[in-house]
């Protein structure tokens, strides 16, 4: 590998290291964590911070820079259909009193590009902080991993004995993941933990993200009443964008 890519490759790692949970690091934990010297990882995080990516938090701490706000605003404002799809989702948290997100389906990766911050109540749900989800064990991830015609992941990992890790099983799954323009997953990443996800489409009716609830597994006794929620949402801001979907028995028109 490119000595340059290497550089880029490590720093982008580094970033990628502070999230909710690591919203400070300090030098001798990251050179740990990644298994470097601490020579190596002052130079990549003098760096990060010369470029405004990082900053100094203290004697030898991290944190993330502004200037990531300000490329986050570049991206969130290249996107016309994520301000009516954010509002839709803390909606439906409070609607729903259970965590909503946003996925996005970037090349083989499903991505958690937003999480509801109100209305949730209830115990926590696996994946609560993730931001790249098992495409083939959560509902948001096979609801695009299906509608884009991508076959399983390879290797499908199996986190419980519910998890599609099969050709076969994918096939039948993800068959009707498209008829139904839904999916649901129950215990498959982790034992207690299901989800529901439904479409976000554009005005000519591409798949732009799905729109998704976690919720603890005896909840899924109300998926009907939950993926009505689910559709009139998300059809709501499908049509904010131009797409006309046709009705659904039970559903709102909008």
């Amino acid at each position: 590998m490119p000595r340059t890519l290497a550089t880029v490759e490590h720093a982008v790692h580094l970033l990628e290291l502070f999230d909710a949970d690591h919203t400070e690091w300090n030098l001798s934990s990251l050179s740990r964590h990644v298994g470097k010297p601490t020579s190596t990882v002052h130079e990549q995080l003098t760096t990060l911070c010369e470029s405004g990516l990082l900053t100094r938090a203290g004697r030898g701490r991290y944190r993330l820079g502004w200037r990531l706000l300000k490329l986050a605003s570049a991206l969130y404002g290249s996107l016309p259909w994520y301000a009516p799809a954010h509002a839709a989702m803390e909606r439906l948290a409070r609607r729903t009193h259970l965590l909503a997100f946003l996925c996005v389906l970037d090349g083989s990766r499903v991505l958690c590009v937003a999480r509801s911050v109100q209305g949730r109540d209830g115990p926590p749900v696996a994946g609560e902080l993730d931001f790249e989800l098992p495409a083939h064990a959560t509902a948001s991830g096979k609801l695009l991993l299906a509608l884009a015609g991508r076959p399983l992941p390879s290797p499908a990992v199996a986190f419980t004995d519910r998890t599609v890790t099969t050709a076969a099983g994918w096939s039948t799954e993800s068959t009707r993941i498209r008829q139904s323009a839904h999916a649901v997953t129950a215990n498959e990443w982790a034992s207690g933990t299901g989800s529901l996800a439904v479409p976000v489409r554009g005005e000519d009716g591409v798949v732009l993200a799905a729109l998704g609830i976690s919720l603890p597994t005896p909840r899924l006794r109300e998926s009907d009443t939950l993926l009505r929620a689910l559709h009139d949402a998300a059809d709501e801001v499908s049509w904010q964008l131009g797409y006309r979907t046709p009705t659904r028995a039970g559903s709102s028109e909008n």
